[in-house]
């Protein structure tokens, strides 16, 4: 049996909204894109920000709570791991609605287009005598 002792299981709508709030801060943001170049310790994440190494720290916790990042030990490191496994279902939601969105525009577009030639058959008539003619 694995070992889970501290290991809060989310379900998926609380993960999404843990995922989304830790990233709503730009400095987290900052945090996941150093993680994307590899992993780091607190004090590599720490050196380009200009806020307490215990600020940090607390960010850190926060992407781990929100399940973005991992810990580990080495020795006496703790390297943090950006978990990119976390940001598939990120990805599935915004994708999701970025979908809709453009099936909405879709469908407006395919509406004015009707309504444009509806309201100008002049205009329709000349566009095909000028295309006829090339």
């Amino acid at each position: 049996m694995p070992d889970t002792i501290g290991i809060a299981v989310l379900d998926p709508e609380d993960q999404l909204n843990r995922a989304f709030m830790a990233l709503a801060d730009p400095v987290r943001r900052k945090i996941l894109a150093r993680l994307a170049l590899g992993d780091a310790t607190v004090n590599e994440i720490a050196q380009p920000f200009t806020v307490t190494l215990q600020a940090i720290s607390k960010h850190l916790q926060v992407l781990e709570g929100a399940g973005l990042i991992t810990r580990s030990r080495e020795a006496q490191r703790r390297p943090c791991h950006l978990n990119t496994t976390a940001l598939g279902p990120l990805a599935e939601w915004i994708e999701n609605y970025r979908l809709q969105a453009e099936e909405r525009f879709a469908r407006l577009d395919e509406l004015l287009a009707g309504t444009t030639q509806k309201n100008n058959p002049e205009k329709e008539k000349d566009n095909e005598h000028q295309h006829n003619n090339h």
